[in-house]
C-alpha cells in the first residue's frame, strides 16, 4: 500500500472516535460494568467472597465441549456448532466461554440456583428445537411458575437487566449441588456469615471513638437537684476531653471514673473458627487449596469432591435442554474435560510421558502439546506405537539374527 492509500484509508482510535452518545451506540451508557456478577445477603462484605470465587475460578478451567459421541458412547469428536463456539471461544459480546462460566458458578453459589438463558438463536426455541445456540447469558430467577420461569437478565443491546419470562423447556436452571450446606436459611455457610457480622459489628463498636465512662459521684443521686448537678457534672468532663488536644479531663478527688470499652470476653471468634473448619469439611477445601500450597493428593480430592459435582450439575442440565432427542439419537452430547497434567510437576512430567507413549495412550505431538512445544513433523510423531520394540514393517538387527550366509560359502 503507498502513501496516498494509506492517508487514504488510515485509521487511528483517537481521532477518528465518535462523540460517545447512548443514541450512537445504543442502550443507556454507565460508567461500571452493569453485567458483572454482585454478590447479595452480605456475602460481599465477609470471606465467602474469596471462597466463591476460588471455586469459581477452578471450575471454569475445565474444558466443557458439544462433542459427538460413537456406537459405544465414547467421544469422538467435536461439533462445530454455536454452542460450543459459546463453551469453548465467546458466550457473548461482553464474556468469554472461561468468564461464562465462572460467572455461571459463582452466581448459583451464591443465590442457590442459575439460569443459563440462549439470548440469540438460528430458530424460535418455542416453536422448534432443532435450534442453534448464539450466545449465552446468566440469569436470575425471581419467580416460579409451573413452565416458566421469569428471570432477570442483561440485555446487551440497551445496557440494562430486564425482566422476561421464559419458558422452563428452552432454559438451562442450575442448582447448587451445595445448596444445603451454603443456601439453606439454617446452613453452616448462612451461620458463618451472621457470625462474621456478629464480629464486624463489635469492631465496628470498639473503635467507635465512644469511651463509655461510668462517673461515680461522692453524694447520693435521688432528688432532681442532685440529677441536674450530675448532669452538669457529665457535661462539664464531656467539654473537657472534647475541648483537650490530647483528650485530657480532670475530677474531683472524690470522683471515682470506670472505663467500659474494653475488650470483653465472647466466643464469636471461636465459633467462626469451627464453623469454618466445618464448612471447609463439608465443601471438601482446605485452606492450603485457597492459599495454594496443597499437594497433588489434596488438589485430586478437592477436584472430585467439589468441583466435579458443579460441573456435573451444569453440564447435565445443558445437556438436557439444549440437545433436542433427535440430537441425541444422532449421540450429540455434551462433555467435560480436565487436563490431567495441571498438577503435574516438570520432575515427573517426563516419566509420565514415557509411560503414556510406551502404552500407546498418546502420541509425541500430544505430549508435546501440554508443554507448548511446536509439532514435530516426523512421521512417527502422530501414531501411537511404543518406540521400545521393533515394527513389523521394519528391518531387523543384523547382529541378533546372525551373518547371512549363503549356500555357495558353505
Amino acid at each position: 500500500m503507498g502513501f496516498l492509500d494509506r492517508l487514504k484509508h488510515g485509521w487511528n482510535a483517537f481521532i477518528d472516535e465518535k462523540p460517545m452518545t447512548a443514541w450512537t451506540y445504543g442502550g443507556s451508557i454507565d460508567s461500571y460494568r452493569p453485567d458483572r456478577v454482585r454478590f447479595t445477603r452480605g456475602n460481599e462484605k465477609s470471606i465467602i467472597t474469596a471462597v466463591y470465587n476460588r471455586i469459581a475460578t477452578d471450575a471454569a478451567s475445565i474444558s466443557i465441549e458439544h462433542v459427538r459421541l460413537d456406537e459405544d458412547g465414547r467421544y469422538l469428536e467435536p461439533i462445530k456448532s454455536g454452542l460450543n463456539r459459546c463453551l469453548n471461544l465467546e458466550a457473548n459480546i461482553d464474556q468469554t466461554s472461561r468468564a461464562f462460566i465462572q460467572d455461571v458458578v459463582m452466581s448459583m453459589l451464591d443465590e442457590g440456583h442459575v439460569a443459563i438463558v440462549p439470548v440469540d438463536t438460528t430458530l424460535d426455541p418455542t416453536v422448534s428445537t432443532s435450534y442453534d445456540i448464539v450466545t449465552l447469558r446468566t440469569g436470575k430467577v425471581v419467580r416460579w411458575q409451573p413452565r416458566h420461569v421469569r428471570v432477570l437478565l442483561y440485555n446487551d443491546r440497551t445496557g440494562k437487566k430486564e425482566e422476561i419470562t421464559l419458558p422452563k423447556q428452552s432454559v438451562a436452571i442450575v442448582e447448587n449441588p451445595f445448596y444445603a450446606v451454603i443456601n439453606e436459611p439454617s446452613s453452616t455457610m448462612q451461620r458463618l456469615v451472621h457470625k462474621l457480622a456478629l464480629l464486624d459489628n463489635v469492631d465496628e463498636q470498639t473503635s467507635s471513638g465512644k469511651l463509655d465512662l461510668i462517673i461515680q459521684l461522692p453524694y447520693t443521686i435521688k432528688t432532681e437537684a442532685r440529677r441536674v448537678q450530675a448532669e452538669n457534672r457529665r457535661k462539664d468532663i464531656e467539654n473537657q476531653l472534647a475541648g483537650s488536644k490530647y483528650g485530657i479531663a480532670y475530677t474531683d478527688a472524690t470522683e471515682h471514673i470506670t472505663q467500659l470499652n474494653r475488650s470483653v470476653e465472647n466466643n464469636i471468634l471461636s465459633q467462626i473458627e469451627y464453623l469454618t473448619n466445618m464448612l471447609y469439611s463439608q465443601l471438601g477445601i482446605t485452606q492450603s487449596i485457597l492459599d495454594g500450597t496443597a499437594n497433588e493428593e489434596t488438589m485430586l480430592n478437592y477436584y472430585s469432591r467439589t468441583i466435579e459435582p458443579i460441573i456435573s450439575a451444569i453440564v447435565d442440565e445443558m445437556k438436557r435442554k439444549f440437545l433436542s432427542k433427535t440430537a441425541i439419537s444422532q449421540r450429540q452430547s455434551i462433555l467435560y474435560f480436565r487436563d490431567p497434567f495441571r498438577l503435574v510437576p516438570v520432575s515427573k512430567f517426563a516419566d509420565i510421558a514415557d509411560r503414556m507413549r510406551r502404552n500407546e495412550i498418546m502420541s509425541s505431538n500430544e505430549l508435546r502439546q501440554k508443554i507448548g512445544m511446536k509439532p514435530s513433523m516426523s512421521d512417527k510423531a502422530d501414531v501411537l506405537d511404543n518406540p521400545n520394540l521393533s515394527q513389523p514393517n521394519q528391518p531387523q538387527n543384523a547382529e541378533a539374527n546372525g551373518p547371512d550366509i549363503s549356500q555357495e560359502e558353505v
